[in-house]
């Protein structure tokens, strides 16, 4: 392998790296958006990143004796997994189900929760060093980073958790009724 630095060979590298940043980020939203159950959108990703992934790695296979080509190529893919985190990230597409655990504010934090029009149970509970409540609700993806910031803002020492879920059953997500 050798560095070839022609204009032709920068140019196919660049768009190797390019191509490969597009590809990878579709497939990583793939993945994300199959995981929620979305098929038919994961199947128009999958089958556009398998085009971008057999051009790639048909230009790199090409010419194998470019090291420019490779690393393009590498560059590319590592690049394209958190591009594709940080677009999935922006989306927020789904549900998520939240826990709020508190030692004095647990009545606060749900009544701040309920005036933003979320559903919160509240549940008294025993933990480590004594009582503490635990705010518990489902909410859109979306709507995560304000309900943290909301809850924080009335108690810093909050304990949060986040888990991704797939509804099952009509709720109350906070802006309406979702049925599936």
């Amino acid at each position: 392998m050798q560095l070839i630095l022609t204009p032709t060979a920068i140019l196919t590298a660049f768009l190797i790296f390019l191509v490969r940043v597009v590809s990878i980020s579709m497939d990583t939203l793939r993945f994300m958006l199959t995981m929620r159950g979305k098929q038919g959108i994961s199947w128009v990703l999958g089958f556009i990143e398998s085009v971008l992934f057999v051009v790639t790695m048909g230009a790199v296979l090409n010419d194998l004796s470019n090291v420019l080509y490779v690393v393009s190529y590498s560059a590319g893919f590592a690049t394209g997994n958190v591009v594709g985190m940080t677009i999935e990230k922006r989306l927020a597409i789904g549900f998520s189900h939240i826990k709020i655990i508190t030692k004095q504010y647990g009545n606060a934090v749900a009544e701040a929760l309920r005036k933003m029009d979320y559903a919160v149970t509240e549940i008294p509970a025993r933990g480590k060093d004594g009582s503490v409540s635990l705010c518990d609700l489902s909410v859109r993806r979306k709507d995560v980073p304000a309900i943290e910031k909301l809850a924080l803002e009335v108690d810093p020492e909050a304990f949060i958790t986040v888990e991704d879920i797939t509804p099952l059953r009509s709720g109350y997500w906070g802006t309406g009724s979702v049925r599936r």
